[in-house]
Order: structure tokens, then sequence, then C-alpha cells
């Protein structure tokens, strides 16, 4: 989808973003096409409309007032599981997520919270802050979205029930609000909202995000593209759950980045990447 979302963004279009590929691969090289088509650029992740929401109309003071960004994550399937057992995880319990209904792929990601990690890369380049002003907080009962927290410590949160008719509604109705069709959040209704860190032990995969953010333009892209290796050989049964950590890890070191210019530089890379994953995928026994 990054072909197609550079020509949107070159044409001067408005996108209601929902491939969060096209800004993990795309990064800088993507949002400098939107800046020079004048493109309008609404996300459509639930996390990144709830930020979006949450911020002041004109970006132009997001920078200043901003101190930085809390992405909430359900912690998905295995939140409570002992950490231990997570490679004996099948393909059907990864994909049973406790509150959205999704595909396949992103039901693992959201498993092993790569998602979250792929959701702090494209809310770096969206939102043009710093890797240091992204956290994340598990909360199980995806009620609040996401936060944003200003220089003078008072958060704005967008909260609802976890329906994508939501953010789509947004997206589609903005700067205007039009009818979702989803289920009210009814406070009088809800028991209790916890919060917890996320911990390596079940989500190792988490602090990988940071990681490419500090280094060379193209990594996020290497990791994006081993890690649809991994999650599709784990569906298929040749690695295990555990292991998709194994091949994003083994195909960074594989893989050397270098400072991206165009889409050729992008694609040349996810390549690279795919055929590196491949050959350590091939090699686990499970």
């Amino acid at each position: 989808g990054l072909a197609s979302c550079m020509a949107a963004a070159r044409a001067g279009k408005r996108l209601l973003l929902a491939n969060k590929e096209a800004l993990v691969v795309g990064g800088d090289v993507f949002m400098q096409a939107v800046h020079k088509g004048g493109a309008q650029l609404l996300p459509i992740d639930s996390e990144h409309s709830a930020i979006f929401q949450s911020l002041p109309e004109d970006p132009a003071f997001w920078a200043e007032r901003i101190d930085k960004i809390i992405l909430t994550a359900s912690g998905g399937p295995f939140l409570l599981r002992a950490a231990a057992t997570l490679r004996d995880v099948t393909p059907d319990e990864a994909c049973a997520h406790p509150n959205w209904v999704m595909g396949r792929k992103i039901s693992v990601d959201s498993a092993t919270m790569m998602n979250k990690a792929l959701e702090v890369i494209e809310a770096r380049f969206l939102f043009g802050l710093k890797p240091a002003q992204i956290e994340v907080v598990i909360h199980p009962q995806s009620i609040i979205h996401s936060m944003v927290q200003y220089r003078d410590t008072s958060v704005v949160a967008q909260l609802g029930t976890p329906d994508m008719r939501v953010p789509i509604a947004y997206g589609l109705g903005w700067p205007g609000r039009i009818t979702s069709g989803a289920q009210a959040l009814d406070f009088r209704a809800l028991s209790t909202m916890t919060f917890a860190v996320p911990d390596n032990q079940h989500f190792p995969g988490l602090p990988l995000a940071w990681e490419v953010l500090d280094a060379a333009t193209g990594t996020p892209a290497i990791l994006n593209a081993a890690n649809e290796v991994a999650v599709a050989a784990f569906l298929e049964k040749r690695i295990r759950f555990d292991q998709i950590h194994v091949v994003n890890c083994g195909t960074l070191e594989a893989v050397q980045a270098s400072e991206v210019h165009g889409i050729g530089d992008l694609l040349a890379l996810d390549m690279q990447a795919r055929a590196a994953a491949t050959a350590i995928a091939e090699k686990l026994t499970i």
C-alpha cells in the first residue's frame, strides 16, 4: 500500500490512513510527500485517531504544548498467561483477541504487541514526535484509546467502546462529526479501568520500536518486513509463537540499513529483509 499512499499524498488528496505500514515503512519519505503535495492525513487506527482528537486543532501548537503521548494496549489474549508457556501458543489461540475482531495477521501482532511497536513508529512520524515522547501502557478494557499529556501535566484522552466504526466515522466526518452506529459508552456500567506497564518477558518485541527509531532511517522497514514473514511462518505452523521475536531480531542483525532517499531504497530494503527473515525461519526447529 505504500506506493498508492505516496501517489495520493503527492496528488494532495485527503488520506484516511488505515494502512499503518505506509508510515512504518515510508517514514520521513512518506511524510515529505504529504507535506509537499499538500495532502491531509487522517489516521484511522483507533489509537492514533484518539491522539489526533486529543491534540490542538492547529499542528503549529503541537511541539510547544505536548509533553508526551500515551498509546494504550489491551495486552492481547496472553496478558495473564505464564510467559514460560508462550512457546506453546497455537495460531488459533493467538487469533482469539479479547476485545477486537481482527484479521489473523494483526491478531498475532496484537498478541506479541508487535502491533503496538508498529504503532509507536507510526506515531513518531505522524505527529512529529521524538521517540522518547511516546509511551505505551496496558489497558485491558480498551475504553481509553490513547492519551496526550501536555506540558502542564494535564492529560486529554479519547474514550469509547472498542468499535472501529468510531475512528472511521471520525475520519469520514472530519472536521465535523457524523453518526458512527457504535454503541455509546455507558459510564454507569463500567466497573473498573486498570493500567499496567508492559513487561519484556511477555512482550519482548515491543522495545524494538524505540531501537529501530534510533537506528538508520530504513530500519523500521526491515522490522516490518521481518515481522510479516515471521507471522506468516507462525500461522503456517513452521515456527513457534516465541520464535517470531527470534526472526525479527535476527533479521535486524543480518540486514544493514542505510539512509533512504526514496521509495526505491525502501522497497530494496524490504526485499532484503524478507529474504533474510525467510532464511532465518527455515533454520529454526519447532
